[in-house]
């Protein structure tokens, strides 16, 4: 913690994750993050922590909002780690909807399959997933590897459904 807020910075091979203790399933999801250095990061939905690599650090699966400090790099779209990868991109205007530098809010809101998320107020997926690995798992925060990353969140809000 760090000024109210959860800081994340990256180390040079490892992916790291801050996940919910509880599994959920149906739930809505506001938050804010602000990217400070290049590199991407996320919100982990219906996830599953799979193991351990010792040079990577934790395996995840699940869906993943992705969440990326510069605009065009497809912030609040769906990737899928452990399976399909991209299921769901953004649409124009979302890719148009972060504020590099700048407090973003991000709201997901998950009913089952069905995922819908938001940044700053525009609506940049609406996905219902005909083949979901999970209907439920853990809510996670990630930093990327790769050195270099640096991700600020605060204002986590968690309201089950």
């Amino acid at each position: 913690m760090e000024q109210g807020t959860i800081l994340c910075e990256s180390a040079a091979n490892k992916y790291g994750y801050l996940t919910t203790e509880k599994t959920y399933r149906d739930f809505r999801l506001r938050l804010k993050f602000k990217g400070e250095a290049a590199g991407n990061s996320g919100v982990f939905l219906h996830a599953r922590i799979t193991g351990i690599d010792p040079e990577h650090g934790p395996d995840i699966e699940g869906m993943q909002v992705e969440v990326d400090p510069s605009a065009g790099k497809h912030t609040g779209g769906l990737y899928e780690s452990g399976g399909r990868g991209w299921v769901k991109m953004p649409t124009a205007e979302g890719e148009q909807a972060l504020k590099s530098g700048e407090w973003n809010d991000l709201e997901v809101s998950v009913q089952g399959n069905h995922i819908v998320t938001q940044l700053n107020g525009v609506k940049i997926v609406d996905f219902t997933d005909e083949a979901p690995k999970f209907i439920d798992g853990v809510i996670g925060l990630q930093i990327h590897t790769g050195g270099g990353v640096k991700m600020r969140w605060k204002d986590i809000f968690i309201q089950e459904k």
